[in-house]
């Protein structure tokens, strides 16, 4: 179980919309591979060309948000990692506010993309307060505290399990609205119960037991879903 922890006296001074999208671009693209990224992996990820990429790094190196090795890759220091957990605080936060006021999950996370750089501090610490101080997003992602520290449960991706393995499902990526749409469809949602029953050969869908019942699903969706596995 990974926690991030940095306490700071102030938090990081805001920067442009740009390098906070690009900081938690980087932030999550280093989680997944636990090594420094590529600026084509950035460009991807943030969906502009390689050579804008490298144009913005250039300038968060200037700045201090990110370290940059040539050939080996792109690092968040700990300036740019608080810049990164501090805009995925609001982002995560603004999701769980507008979820609490009846928006449906599949459309929370592109209002809070617009929103999680102009919010301040003060309404987010009101919007925290008001929801109880929320560990987890609508879509089960951990909501840095007020500290900047961020707990990462150890999960599996559902795809990777096996007939007879069970856990709770607690997270999904928030990028994909339909897909979203299909498991509220299918009354499926973070905090379920989950219990693999079968697999196709070769890759095949799996059919998986929630508390809704059984379903079987593709592996673009069981990709997509972690699972804490008991």
């Amino acid at each position: 179980m990974a926690v991030a922890h940095h306490s700071h006296e102030a938090r990081p001074r805001r920067t442009g919309e740009g390098a906070e999208n690009y900081a938690k671009a980087i932030y999550h693209l280093w989680e997944r591979a636990d090594a420094p990224v590529s600026t084509g992996a950035i460009a991807a990820r943030v969906g502009v060309t390689p050579a804008s990429a490298s144009a913005m790094v250039r300038r968060m190196a200037e700045d201090g948000l990110v370290a940059h090795t040539p050939y080996h890759g792109v690092r968040l220091t700990e300036r740019g990692e608080d810049l990164a957990l501090e805009v995925m605080r609001h982002h995560r936060l603004i999701e769980s506010f507008l979820a609490h006021l009846g928006m449906p999950w599949d459309r929370v996370h592109e209002e809070a993309e617009r929103l999680e750089h102009v919010i301040s501090e003060e309404l987010e610490e009101l919007i925290a307060r008001h929801l109880g101080e929320p560990t987890r997003d609508p879509h089960g992602d951990p909501i840095p505290t007020a500290d900047l520290e961020i707990e990462e449960p150890d999960t599996r991706r559902l795809s990777d399990m096996e007939p007879g393995d069970q856990g709770t499902f607690v997270r999904i990526s928030d990028s994909d609205p339909a897909m979203l749409r299909y498991l509220a469809e299918l009354e499926v949602s973070p905090g379920d119960t989950v219990r693999v029953v079968d697999q196709q050969p070769f890759g095949g869908p799996l059919t998986v037991r929630f508390p809704s019942g059984e379903r079987t699903l593709g592996g673009g969706v069981t990709d997509a879903m972690r699972v804490a596995v008991k």
